[in-house]
């Protein structure tokens, strides 16, 4: 297959990750006019029968830590065709880089590591570094419907190491309810089979025909909700889950929540 063909449908992906990072279309546009005639010239730096995309990613990334990144206040994390109403220009240039892989490109941190030519250890770090920029941006209250009280435990103190503050846990449909009514939080942390036999999508179902926020669903039954029947949730982390995972997913969620849309 020609190279313009594998690379073409990345190209949008691409621009809108060098345009998030460096804070113009124009400067974005350089980088990426850079990475093509790099490909141009010597067509071997696109192997065949790897990930073209992660290649391509990984080929702009040492573009761009060959040349001087400069950042505009405005630049931030983006959703496809809008700019995100956070300011990351306090973050060193190799943390906006891992954050816009993960959240914005979908790129898993050990992906980001290779795309980044860096340890996974040290992408993990960034990551931690820069969503902690963002939750003292956007800091919100999450609510936790989960029946194990383990996973419940562990899930709060991911949450309020993010900077973030857990509205309360709710061990069933009646409790999660009732928890949404008393704290109104900003993103829902949910489970899909809860203590006393109830259903986590049907207290989601219920809170979200009252408000529209986001929520990520963690659970051991994937299959309830990919059943191709009905709209599927956007967030969806398959148990036992990965924290680092749920972080870029609580991210990636607050970035396209209404009020993020409606700052934008």
């Amino acid at each position: 297959m020609p190279i313009s063909d594998r690379i073409g449908p990345h190209l949008p992906a691409l621009r809108r990750y060098a345009r998030a990072l460096t804070g113009t279309q124009s400067s974005g546009d350089a980088y990426v006019a850079a990475t093509l005639e790099t490909i141009l010239i010597d067509p071997s730096v696109m192997p065949e029968g790897e990930d073209d995309k992660a290649k391509l990613f990984g080929l702009l990334s040492r573009i761009i830590s060959s040349l001087p990144v400069s950042m505009s206040r405005r630049a931030g994390a983006i959703a496809p065709g809008r700019e995100a109403p956070f300011d990351l220009s306090g973050v060193p240039p190799l943390g906006r880089q891992a954050l816009l892989l993960a959240t914005v490109e979908g790129f898993s941190v050990e992906r980001t590591a290779e795309i980044l030519e860096a340890e996974t250890i040290a992408i993990r770090a960034l990551l931690d570094a820069a969503f902690a920029e963002i939750a003292a941006q956007a800091q919100t209250g999450i609510m936790i419907i989960e029946d194990e009280p383990l996973i419940a435990l562990d899930l709060a103190h991911m949450v309020n190491g993010m900077g973030h503050r857990v509205t309360g846990i709710a061990r069933t449909q009646a409790e999660a309810e009732m928890l949404w009514s008393d704290s109104r939080p900003g993103l829902v942390l949910a489970d899909v089979r809860l203590a006393d036999g109830s259903s986590g999508i049907d207290a989601v179902n219920t809170i979200l025909s009252r408000t529209d926020i986001p929520v990520i669903f963690i659970t051991a039954y994937p299959e309830r909700l990919l059943t191709g029947e009905r709209p599927e949730p956007a967030f969806l982390v398959s148990k036992p889950f990965n924290p680092e995972q749920v972080k870029v997913l609580i991210n990636q969620a607050l970035l396209f929540t209404p009020q993020a849309r409606a700052a934008a």
